[in-house]
């Protein structure tokens, strides 16, 4: 059995990929990851270089799938390590390529890898680490693994030991992500708050009621529905950023189609016309908001369709949990819970690990304060039973 990289995930067929990972999570599917090589949102001049991880027993048969990419900036991540490359620089050092194992583009907390159950998990992070010095790597880094990192019903997963053993770095972040207490209804949902809390959601929920709120999976929505949201997408991506957007019509044209159970969006509609559109994803316990766009802006729409209809989308559908994306304060307001983040970073310039090691502690110290803090200005009533705040970060990490 050898482990190798593949710069094409068509290399091999979407079975063979899926077959490996143990849930529904969609944004490791084949057909994710392929749509995005396919539309030229990564490769060519994107810098993202694919470099998956694969590994094939002695009759053929895939038993490790991990998506991995070859880095030359730091965009699309979600998790900052600027101030990391300007160091390397001021020393005369490299800081890119470097590898990336996540999903790119896509801050939410979920497997990493997936592998059959007779492989040796152990393999992983040694793997990973000679890879990056074999492509003149800077590092290696692991960016947002979710709790339980697992596939199928291999025990021999490596956890933070494993991480800490072969020196990766842990870092902490904080995101808001609302939790479905078993509530039967959003009026239920609004009960648990308190009266001003409560008034204030309804208050800003009318201010959308001019609008024809529409809430459908891919499957129900034709090509055009998706034009009109890659326009707005367009649109809003360029007065914010400056540019268009990372990812290109193809993609979003594609995963419509091939991930038609789990994509959804919900438009707003005015006069008859799509002025609105927010685009989300799901597995069996998780609903993903993912993207927004808009022709111009309309007091409280950006709540209403990013956030309060997902709430009520989950609810109806019995869902755990609803993802929105990273950052966000004014989520807390909202009902959105802060939860800790995780990721892993392994460099090979030994000169600066002491001091990156530092950055992290102190880091991970200052984002547990901030989390606690955010999490008492939460609009529950007193007595409320929140989330884990660890919940999402692998369970045996300690909170310090």
């Amino acid at each position: 059995m050898q482990i190798q990289s593949l710069t094409e995930l068509s290399d091999i067929k979407a079975e063979q990929w899926n077959t490996l990972w143990p849930d529904d999570y969609p944004f490791c599917r084949y057909e994710f990851l392929q749509a995005l090589e396919q539309s030229g949102s990564v490769g060519g001049d994107s810098g993202w270089q694919a470099q998956h991880l694969v590994a094939f027993d002695n009759s053929g048969k895939l038993c490790l799938a991990l998506p991995l990419y070859l880095k030359q900036h730091s965009y699309g991540e979600y998790v900052f390590d600027w101030a990391w490359a300007d160091a390397y620089q001021r020393y005369g050092l490299n800081y890119y390529p470097k590898l990336i194992n996540a999903v790119p583009f896509t801050p939410s907390c979920g497997p990493r890898w997936a592998c059959s159950a007779d492989f040796d998990q152990t393999l992983i992070l040694p793997a990973l680490v000679e890879l990056a010095k074999t492509n003149n790597c800077s590092g290696v880094h692991c960016l947002f693994p979710r709790a339980n990192q697992r596939s199928n019903n291999n025990s021999n997963k490596p956890g933070p030991a494993d991480f800490r053993q072969q020196h990766f770095i842990e870092r902490r972040g904080t995101q808001f992500h609302w939790f479905n207490h078993h509530y039967t209804s959003f009026d239920d949902f609004l009960q648990q708050m308190s009266s001003r809390k409560r008034k204030n959601i309804k208050k800003e929920r009318q201010k959308s009621a001019a609008f024809e709120l529409r809430f459908n999976s891919a499957s129900e929505l034709n090509e055009q529905d998706w034009r009109n949201f890659y326009e707005l997408y367009q649109r809003t991506y360029l007065k914010r950023s400056g540019h268009l957007g990372y990812l290109g019509k193809e993609f979003f044209l594609t995963i419509a189609e091939q991930l038609a159970d789990q994509v959804l969006l919900c438009q707003a509609i005015l006069n008859g016309q799509p002025v609105a559109a927010a685009m989300y994803f799901r597995d069996q316990h998780t609903l993903y908001g993912r993207y927004w766009g808009c022709r111009e802006e309309y007091d409280g729409l950006h709540f209403e369709c990013c956030y309060y209809q997902g709430i009520d989308y989950a609810i109806r559908e019995g869902l755990e949990r609803f993802c929105p994306g990273a950052q966000g304060e004014h989520k807390i307001q909202r009902g959105f819970e802060p939860v800790l983040t995780q990721s892993w970073h392994y460099l090979n310039e030994a000169a600066f690990k002491p001091a990156i090691e530092t950055f992290c502690a102190q880091e991970r110290q200052h984002n547990l304060h901030y989390l606690n803090q955010a999490r008492t200005y939460l609009p529950y009533k007193e007595g409320f039973n929140l989330s884990r705040a660890s919940c999402l970060i692998e369970p045996d990490s300690d909170l310090g």
